[in-house]
């Protein structure tokens, strides 16, 4: 009983170790967002690739620890929903990780720098929203917090009408003029990233439904929440 209880709780502090390097890559994307410029200091992307090498070996490393639980200790049905739950999460997380290092790249690709600058206060805002539900999903599994779920499931939509407002402005912006096809080129790597952001928000509400799965045994993937 020991050994399993050990190996359970080793699955969630190797979850929890995963979960703060997504939120530092995170915030660390959130810092080159804020600044307005595509320009992104090297450093600052060394770290994100040496964190996004971790996750990579991380998801492997928890992997193995869930399979090996399971068929070295059979877990009882809640403990079992417990790490099943954060198998899925664990991927969902790697999505994530991702997410981040495409929109990294999409920054760089961005030509017109202006434009970039003015759009970059919406894609912050995005951002945050996005990051904020990636933390209340997270939250929500290793503090046992259904609310939180609930919560980041909601707020998905918001993410998604956020990304139509963001288009929107960046074509009244754009007015193609002769310049027409260097813009639109701009817009599609915005867009890009801005798709990437609302894909971290879509992860996010996967991991608050495996959370309400791993608390209360109920799948609701493809449900109405307000069931």
């Amino acid at each position: 009983m020991l050994k399993k209880e050990n190996a359970i709780q080793n699955i969630l502090e190797s979850f929890k170790e995963y979960s703060d390097i997504i939120m530092q890559q995170l915030d660390l994307l959130e810092t080159i967002i804020q600044t307005g410029d595509t320009e992104i200091d090297k450093q600052l992307i060394a770290q994100m690739e040496k964190n996004e090498n971790k996750l990579d070996k991380f998801e492997v490393k928890i992997s193995d620890k869930i399979i090996n639980t399971i068929v070295l200790h059979h877990p009882m049905a809640s403990e079992l929903r417990k790490i099943i739950a954060c198998y899925r999460m664990v991927i969902n997380m790697e999505r994530i990780g991702d997410l981040i290092m495409n929109i990294v790249k999409f920054i760089q690709k961005i030509e017109d720098k202006k434009l970039y600058a003015e759009l970059s206060d919406v894609i912050f805002n995005m951002l945050v929203s996005s990051e904020n539900m990636v933390q209340k999903s997270l939250l929500s599994y290793l503090n046992e917090d259904r609310e939180y779920a609930i919560w980041t499931i909601k707020n998905d939509d918001v993410v998604d009408e956020m990304n139509k407002k963001l288009m929107k402005k960046s074509i009244n912006k754009s007015g193609f003029s002769d310049e027409a096809r260097t813009t639109l080129m701009n817009l599609i790597n915005v867009k890009s990233i801005v798709y990437n952001i609302e894909r971290i928000a879509d992860q996010a509400t996967h991991i608050a439904e495996a959370s309400i799965y791993s608390l209360e045994g109920k799948d609701i993937r493809h449900k109405d929440i307000e069931q």
